[in-house]
């Protein structure tokens, strides 16, 4: 499943002419595209659909829907275990 997920940007910079902004959603933070909104700054929130952040979000209503979707297990599901992941990713450098 792909959903448009809420989350709160952290940094933003410019690579190869493209805005881009670490997002934190809800304890696991991704690279987003801001090109769809230029305007959106440190600190606030936006709604994500598949790397491209599309729609600014206050800030209770993205909690709010955080909460909804952890509770429903779909941030699970649309980001896995954070941690299995991490532990994943730590077994494959040790066997390399």
């Amino acid at each position: 499943m792909c959903l448009a997920v809420p989350g709160r940007v952290l940094e933003i910079e410019e690579r190869d002419g493209v805005r881009m902004a670490s997002v934190d959603f809800g304890g696991v933070v991704k690279d987003v595209c801001l090109e769809y909104l230029p305007d959106l700054r440190v600190g606030e929130y936006a709604i994500v659909h598949v790397g491209f952040a599309l729609q600014r979000l206050d800030e209770e209503s993205a909690r709010q829907t955080l909460a909804l979707f952890e509770g429903l297990g779909l941030l699970e599901e649309e980001f896995g275990d954070v941690w299995e992941q991490a532990a994943r990713e730590h077994e494959g450098e040790a066997q390399a």
